[in-house]
C-alpha cells in the first residue's frame, strides 16, 4: 500500500487526510491569501530565500501577517523530509485564514499557513527537443491598478479563464496580452522571445509578474554578452521573432515551437539559455553544500 504524503498545517506535520481547512477560511471563500512555488534539487531548494522574499512582498500588499521566515525555511524542509523527497515540488500557501463570512480582513483573526512537497516528475524530454505549442488568449490580464501583479495571489481566474481557451484550442500554454494589447505573460510564466538578435521579454510595467526564473535568465543573458530588452511588445513583435520561449520555477525554459497559426525552431539562444540556467542551478547546490 502506497504511503500517504504529510503536510505541514499551521504549526506541526500532520498526514494529508489530517490536513484539513474550514470552509469558512477566506482562502476558500474568496481566494483572500497568497502562495509560493518552488523546486528542490537534491534536497536543496533552489533560489528559497528569492521565493520568501516574494512571499514576503505578497504579504506585504494584501496586509497579510506571515510567520517568521526561519519558520517558514524550516517547515518548509521538515516537509520535505518527511515525504522523504530529494527532487520536489514545494508549495507554501497562506490564507487570511479562518473567519465569519465576509469581506472584511479583520473577520480573520489568525492566518492559515499550509506547505505541500511532491515529488517532482521531469517533463518529458520532447517539449525541451521540440517545443510546445501557445495561444494568445482572448482573456485579458487583469488591470494592474485592479489586482497588482506583484502580488502572487490564490485569487487566479483570470488566468484560469486563458488556461481554459489553451485546453480548448489544444495548446499547451496561453499567453495574455494586458488591457492595452500588449504582451503580458502566460498563465503561470513569463514570455522571452528572440527578435533581430535581442532578447526580448515584457518588463514588469506593463502587468506582469517578476518571475525569479525570469530574472536568472535575463542576468545570464547579460553576462554571456546578449543584447536585452524589457518594454512592451504587441502579438506582431512576437510573429516576427525568431524563437520563443517561456520561464517558471518548474519547467525552467520551455521552447515554443508554435504561437497561433506561427511555427519557430527551438533555437540556439533558447538551448542556452537552459543550460545557463542549469549551470545557475548547478552552482547554488555547491554553495549549499550539495551536488550531483
Amino acid at each position: 500500500m502506497e504511503r500517504g504524503m504529510y503536510i505541514f498545517l499551521n504549526k506541526t506535520i500532520v498526514p494529508e487526510q489530517d490536513a484539513v481547512v474550514s470552509v469558512y477560511d477566506h482562502g476558500f471563500l474568496y481566494g483572500d491569501g497568497i502562495y509560493e512555488t518552488m523546486r528542490a534539487y537534491n534536497g536543496v531548494v533552489f533560489m528559497l530565500e528569492k521565493h520568501l522574499d516574494r512571499l514576503a512582498r505578497s504579504a506585504s500588499l494584501t496586509k497579510l501577517t506571515l510567520p517568521e521566515t526561519g519558520f517558514i525555511t524550516d517547515a518548509v524542509y521538515r516537509t520535505i523530509e518527511a515525504n522523504k523527497l530529494s527532487d520536489a515540488y514545494i508549495r507554501v500557501t497562506v490564507s487570511r485564514g479562518k473567519g465569519p463570512i465576509g469581506l472584511d480582513p479583520a473577520l480573520c483573526k489568525e492566518p492559515t499557513f499550509v506547505v505541500v512537497a511532491e515529488h517532482f516528475k521531469e517533463y518529458p524530454e520532447h517539449l525541451y527537443r521540440d517545443g510546445v505549442k501557445l495561444v494568445i488568449a482572448k482573456t485579458r490580464r487583469n488591470l494592474a491598478g485592479a489586482v497588482n501583479p506583484k502580488i502572487k495571489s490564490l485569487n487566479f481566474l483570470n488566468n484560469i479563464f486563458a488556461k481554459m481557451e489553451a485546453k480548448e484550442r489544444g495548446a499547451y500554454e496561453a499567453i495574455m496580452l494586458n488591457a492595452e494589447g500588449v504582451l503580458a505573460e502566460g498563465t503561470i510564466s513569463n514570455i522571452f522571445f528572440v527578435k533581430d538578435e535581442l532578447l526580448c521579454t515584457p518588463a514588469a510595467e506593463v502587468g506582469v509578474l517578476d518571475g525569479i526564473t525570469r530574472e536568472i535568465v535575463l542576468n545570464s543573458a547579460i553576462k554571456s554578452g546578449m543584447r536585452v530588452s524589457e518594454g512592451a511588445f504587441y502579438p506582431s513583435d512576437l510573429f516576427n521573432a525568431s524563437e520563443v520561449f517561456f520561464t517558471n520555477t518548474t519547467s525552467e525554459v520551455m521552447p515554443v515551437s508554435q504561437v497561433e497559426l506561427i511555427a519557430y525552431h527551438v533555437g540556439e539562444v533558447t538551448k542556452s539559455l537552459h543550460a545557463l540556467y542549469k549551470e545557475e542551478v548547478a552552482a547554488y547546490m555547491k554553495r549549499y553544500g550539495k551536488s550531483d
